[in-house]
């Protein structure tokens, strides 16, 4: 058997490589909106197509069963290169807001056949020690879903052409490592034909659908407190004016530690139970989200950096922990299509709950606002205390 600890080094370096097309745009919004004389409203709209794409192309493929049906690697090869040539589509000087929106959106599509496949190709590799995995492939996500605000400090100078091409670039290299050196896994159960009703069926597990809710509880409040970092960040240095924040470096810094929490909880599983971790970190952040108006009622810079780290590196931890229970509870011959089910739903809640604070933005004080975001992990807590054996 080949060596799995390489194995996983190569999965976690093609994941970085490929998601980082994720925020590509992100870090040079305000580059795009210049080049092209867009309204400042492009940003939601630009961030929003990927998601959007993300979405429908994670329902497709579960609908089509392709990482099931066909070998994951070459679904990850080819999702990387169609990204990455989208990506690239956006350096063109002929570009329309309606063209920009179609090249996000269709980078978010392919997307689906990176991230979701990625944890199908490290379930195929490990049934042991699968939360450690994922922790680790969860772990390279976030330190690609941080970089944008680290490219908002670092690259000013840059020109912006140059890091979509260098991020299209990366993509490729990531595709090609997963296609040349990362075979199909020995625990892999191909499907031998489209199974339009499995993304249905596999909640009629009772474990899989306790692990799918929690997972889509941590996803109400996760990708919302992402968004809202730099926003938090500020409405506490309006409160306290005499705060100096360099906020795109903290940002970057809030996010991605949680990428070493991940495999931290990761390791954290193999010890206590994956369930169990699980149950802890959400709880931790649950109470984050009712704790936050601390954070603006405190008067202490530290206390603020403090409690946003603690709370970027409790709110990620339980994912590569949900990710693997979804893995576990579910059919052997259509992992790949649960895993991207359940992904499909989890990002589909994430624009709910963002736009929900959004609405609410004006409605309620800032500084009790982000209390909202503990409503899906005590949904979460509720399903997984609901099923709590095994």
């Amino acid at each position: 058997m080949k060596n799995t600890n390489g194995i996983l080094s190569i999965i976690v370096l093609s994941q970085f490589c490929c998601t980082s097309l994720w925020f590509a745009g992100n870090g040079v919004m305000t580059d795009l909106i210049d080049a092209f004389q867009l309204d400042i409203s492009a940003l939601g709209h630009l961030t929003a197509a990927v998601q959007f794409g993300f979405i429908t192309g994670t329902l497709i493929f579960a609908l089509l069963t392709l990482a099931d049906r066909f070998s994951p690697s070459r679904v990850f090869f080819l999702s990387a290169m169609a990204a990455a040539l989208f990506n690239l589509g956006t350096i063109l000087d002929n570009n329309t807001m309606t063209s920009l929106v179609s090249f996000r959106f269709l980078t978010g599509f392919f997307l689906a056949g990176i991230y979701p496949v990625g944890m199908k190709i490290a379930a195929d590799y490990y049934k042991k020690g699968l939360g450690r995995s994922l922790g680790y492939l969860v772990g390279a996500l976030v330190l690609g879903t941080s970089f944008p605000h680290l490219l908002k400090d670092l690259t000013i100078a840059l020109p912006w052409r140059l890091v979509i091409i260098s991020t299209s670039s990366i993509a490729v290299i990531g595709g090609v490592l997963m296609l040349l050196l990362v075979p199909n896994g020995p625990f892999r159960t191909p499907s031998k034909a489209p199974n339009f009703r499995a993304w249905i069926s596999v909640f009629k597990n009772k474990n899989f659908k306790a692990a799918a809710f929690g997972y889509f509880g941590h996803m109400w409040e996760l990708y919302a407190f992402w968004a809202f970092v730099p926003i938090i960040l500020s409405t506490y240095m309006k409160l306290y004016p005499q705060t100096e924040f360099n906020i795109p470096l903290l940002s970057f810094i809030i996010i991605g530690l949680g990428g070493f929490a991940c495999v931290i909880s990761g390791y954290a599983s193999q010890l206590f139970g994956t369930k169990k971790t699980a149950i802890i970190s959400l709880t931790l952040s649950c109470l984050c989200c009712i704790l936050s108006p601390l954070i603006f009622y405190i008067d202490s810079s530290i206390f603020c950096i403090g409690f946003l780290i603690f709370w970027g590196l409790v709110v990620i931890a339980d994912s590569p922990l949900f990710s693997t229970l979804v893995a576990q509870n579910a059919p052997s011959e259509t992992k790949g299509t649960a895993l991207t089910i359940v992904n499909c739903i989890g990002f589909s809640i994430t624009i709910v709950s963002i736009q929900i604070i959004n609405s609410f933005s004006g409605l309620i004080d800032p500084k009790y606002i982000y209390m909202i975001l503990a409503l899906g992990p005590v949904l979460g807590l509720l399903s997984l205390f609901k099923k709590r054996s095994g």
